[in-house]
């Protein structure tokens, strides 16, 4: 069972998360914020993974704590459920339209944190979702996964279209790096032997 449960608690959040990277697309999320609820249950959905996550956060000050450590909780969870990667894929792509938004992107659980964002949203908030936040979610994911993740929009007028191909192509990308390939016989995906 590739399956982990990762529970962070500082003086700003409490977060619980449960991942099961073989899961069928479920998600249970309780995190205070509708709009990255949206996106979670996107990443969930099209990742075919199965996602809990509990969180408690400073959201009287700003969001910024809880969707940071969230992915921060994620990126960890990802890692551990993954575990020495032996017989993934290790690289994911995808590209995911929703009208007249288009959005890449590709990851590789290299073992190295690595981020490449390119987005300009065409405003600065969706609905009361600060949209700068985006960006420290997928650079906490990053940095705990320990994986390279490129993340582009195309193109797109609306922020909420933008957003939501991002997190699609993320959750696309994601299931097919972490799949498992049955032509490698479980062996690391690397000429090193570790990744």
């Amino acid at each position: 069972m590739r399956t982990a449960e990762v529970v962070r608690n500082t003086k700003e959040t409490q977060i619980r998360v449960k991942v099961d990277l073989d899961g069928s697309g479920k998600a249970k999320l309780a995190t205070g914020l509708p709009f990255l609820e949206h996106m979670l249950d996107q990443v969930a959905r099209h990742g075919m993974l199965d996602l809990e996550i509990d969180a408690k956060g400073d959201l009287h000050i700003d969001a910024h704590h809880t969707v940071e450590d969230i992915g921060i909780t994620l990126g960890q969870a990802c890692a551990k459920a993954v575990g020495d990667k032996a017989g993934v894929r290790r690289f994911g792509h995808a590209y995911v339209p929703l009208d007249e938004a288009l959005s890449r992107v590709v990851i590789d659980f290299s073992g190295r944190p690595g981020l490449e964002y390119h987005v300009e949203f065409t405003r600065g908030l969706i609905g009361e979702f600060d949209v700068d936040l985006v960006h420290e979610f997928f650079q906490g994911f990053v940095n705990h996964a320990q994986v390279t993740l490129h993340i582009d929009n195309l193109r797109g007028d609306n922020a909420h279209h933008q957003c939501e191909t991002m997190f699609k192509a993320f959750a696309r990308a994601l299931r097919m790096a972490v799949e498992r390939d049955p032509r490698t016989q479980g062996s690391i995906p690397s000429t090193k032997g570790t990744l």
